[in-house]
């Protein structure tokens, strides 16, 4: 028996966001939530997950979005990579989902409450011992709330929980283990057979119960995630090198121009400071580009030297966009349609 990786965004909008998954969500949310007491007793999925009909259907499976009790909106997202801008990402999800609930000239007095769950597998908060945090809004020097209940971010950082099986105690430690090793299990552990939602959850992630294309999306999402660690990875080290030298190169000049002993050791320490920042710039640049193009031809097939020639004078924030649309395009017509839409709207 084997479970698809519900870390995978595709999976996880499987597992928690489809139209009969509203038992799991409640139970997954009041553990994540509410410390695993029964506080929501029902909820709405919004937008529920459909499985594919057709080959290269666009859909980005973003995150997972319900009304729990309390008329809050609660998103819930999946992160597995580290990207830049994520947090704010977070930030401007919640503050949109909260600010769209009013029409033009209705009172602020029917704003309700939202919640923004997020779920990584990477440590954000390196100071924080806790795998999960919770952040509202206060005064900075004393503390006080300012509308704790309206706004409230919550973080699962999978990475921190080390508990193992015969160590689970709680609803809360019992999802938090799904949710990192279930890709990895090959039958459902006793000590969570024993919670129906648990087991109605590993049902739907047995990959036997898919449909072909659904494995096919599902794999074609986790060789994008393994080819950005990846890019990442080298993209880091790369630049690091290249800064380094350049670095070195660039405080030798400035060092001999100076023509004094210590400019020359001052030279080379500021020449590889602003060296190593812009080579991993530019290195990281370079490993998305060509992350990006091999993803493309991968999905469509070759691609012309003037279509390389376009994605190459992206910039970073547009290259950015490119990477995280890569999956939508069925056809190269799709890729040119974007890339003209991109520069028109600039």
């Amino acid at each position: 028996m084997s479970f698809i990786n519900p870390k995978t965004d595709f999976a996880f909008k499987k597992i928690f966001g489809s139209a009969d998954s509203k038992d799991i969500l409640i139970s997954f949310l009041n553990a994540l939530l509410y410390e695993a007491q029964p506080v929501i007793e029902d909820l709405e999925i919004l937008d529920p997950y459909l499985a594919p009909k057709i080959k290269g259907v666009k859909d980005t499976y973003l995150d997972v979005k319900a009304k729990i009790t309390g008329d809050k909106t609660v998103i819930i997202e999946m992160q597995v990579l580290n990207v830049e801008s994520f947090e704010k990402r977070i930030l401007y999800n919640a503050t949109k989902a909260y600010s769209v609930q009013l029409k033009s000239g209705e009172n602020y007095n029917l704003l309700n409450p939202v919640i923004a769950l997020t779920i990584t597998d990477f440590q954000m908060f390196e100071n924080l011992d806790t795998v999960i945090s919770r952040f509202v809004f206060k005064e900075k020097n004393f503390l006080i709330d300012y509308l704790p209940n309206e706004l409230e971010f919550i973080f699962v950082e999978l990475p921190k929980f080390d508990k193992t099986l015969e160590e689970l105690e709680t609803l809360t430690d019992k999802w938090i283990y799904f949710m990192k090793t279930a890709r990895t299990l090959r039958s459902v552990p006793k000590e969570l057979e024993s919670v129906p939602e648990l087991r109605k959850a590993f049902a739907i992630a047995n990959e036997a119960n898919l449909e072909p294309e659904e494995l096919e999306d599902l794999e074609r999402r986790e060789i994008f995630i393994q080819d950005q660690r990846g890019a990442i990875t080298k993209a880091t080290r790369l630049g690091m090198e290249e800064g380094i030298r350049r670095g070195i190169e660039q405080g030798i000049e400035q060092g001999i121009e100076q023509g004094i002993e210590q400019g020359i050791e001052q030279g080379i320490e500021q020449g590889i400071e602003q060296g190593i920042e812009q080579g991993i710039e530019q290195g990281i640049k370079q490993g998305k580009l060509q992350l990006i193009i091999r993803l493309l031809e991968r999905s469509i097939g070759a691609l012309s030297l003037d279509i390389h020639t376009r994605i190459g004078q992206l910039s970073a924030e547009q290259l950015e966009s490119l990477g995280e649309a890569v999956l939508d395009f069925a056809t190269l017509s799709d890729l040119t349609t974007w890339l003209q839409a991109l520069i028109n709207s600039h």
